[in-house]
């Protein structure tokens, strides 16, 4: 029996086991997922409910992990149906009221200072098995400059080394950096932290991307202020001009957003009750620097609350939602600004 876990109900759907092989449940839409560790931590400690923490890309699939570890364990399984957004995005409710165990957390790598104190949490990362070589052929005519950066995220930081022999064979300088403690791999960058970026952001003049999606790589391209390339293997499309033209608008929206906090009198700091975005101190020190400046506004507030665009809509247009994390500035309707770098600007504007 699996159970479906939404966050606030527990569905139980009755399902006829299906008979997986083994290299069907680690080859699923070009990823490569090894469970067997999790398996032998069920097994080890006679382990009887675990939750399974699955991307969104993956969700489709969720029964082909359930049936691997409830065909090789006497656990059962629990589903959360909520999303996913990283290795800080660790169920921080009480499971153990439900009796849950275990958590397997799938598709990320672990963040080593985030540690869920009452649960074991294991992290299974989803690496992709796609070949890369075709999109990389395909963007070596757009790299005008030798020295390139080459960065991915988790499903694909294991292929940066190919990536690295091919562009040395066409005549380029490849560099692969290593993040700070908070980054597991060679290469790999966060939507949250782009260290293993900056280390060699002086070496190079051009970044390679390998991976889905402009969220990873926008981020990129606004911290380095280098040239960005996206080589994507699911769509063998290179993507340069779109970043830049997205680029362009989430700088006007920012400085719209610091434009019109020109006539707010509250300033609401929103801290994300995930288990890694709990930034309380950081929090704080914004809202010290808010309330000694000299900014003729009411008071500064701090908020924790779960961070979704119904929430922030609750405060009036008189409150300007200074965002410690967030997903997607643009879902939020409310004027935002990131961290301590604009609080600098706001002042200016305010003088």
């Amino acid at each position: 029996m699996v159970h479906n876990w939404d966050g606030k109900k527990i569905g139980l759907r009755n399902r006829a086991l299906r008979k997986l092989s083994e290299d069907q449940i680690l080859n699923i839409h070009g990823y490569k997922i090894d469970l067997e560790n999790a398996v032998n931590i069920i097994v080890k400690n006679n382990y009887k409910k675990v939750l399974l923490q699955i991307p969104d890309g993956l969700k489709s699939n969720f029964f082909k992990f359930a049936d691997f570890i409830e065909e090789k364990t006497n656990a059962e399984v629990i589903i959360s149906a909520d999303s996913c957004f990283g290795a800080c995005d660790i169920p921080s409710y009480d499971l153990k009221k439900l009796g849950i165990e275990l958590i397997i957390h799938v598709g990320h790598t672990d963040i080593s200072e985030i540690k869920n104190s009452q649960i074991q949490t294991i992290f299974v990362n989803a690496e992709s098995n796609l070949d890369i070589s075709k999109v990389i052929q395909k963007a070596i005519p757009l790299i005008k400059d030798k020295k390139v950066g080459l960065v991915s995220t988790v499903q694909h930081v294991h292929l940066l080394n190919e990536a690295k022999e091919l562009l040395v064979n066409n005549k380029f300088e490849p560099f692969i950096g290593i993040g700070d403690a908070r980054i597991k791999l060679k290469g790999q960058i966060l939507g949250c932290n782009f260290s293993a970026a900056k280390s060699i952001i002086d070496k190079i003049d051009t970044f390679l991307f390998i991976g889905s999606g402009n969220f990873h790589p926008l981020g990129l391209l606004l911290l380095s202020n280098k040239k960005v390339i996206v080589c994507d293997p699911y769509s063998n499309e290179v993507r340069e001009k779109e970043l830049e033209d997205l680029k362009d608008m989430i700088l006007r929206q920012r400085y719209g957003a610091i434009a019109r906090s020109k006539d707010a009198d509250v300033f609401g700091i929103l801290i994300g009750t995930k288990l890694g975005q709990q930034r309380i101190d950081l929090a704080y020190d914004i809202k010290k620097k808010l309330d000694s400046s000299t900014m003729t506004f009411k008071k500064s507030l701090a908020l924790m609350l779960k961070l979704e665009q119904s929430m922030v809509e609750t405060y009036t247009n008189r409150v300007i939602a200074s965002l410690i994390s967030c997903e997607d500035e643009v879902a939020f309707k409310k004027v935002l600004s990131d961290e301590k770098k604009h609080i600098s600007k706001i002042k200016k504007m305010m003088k």
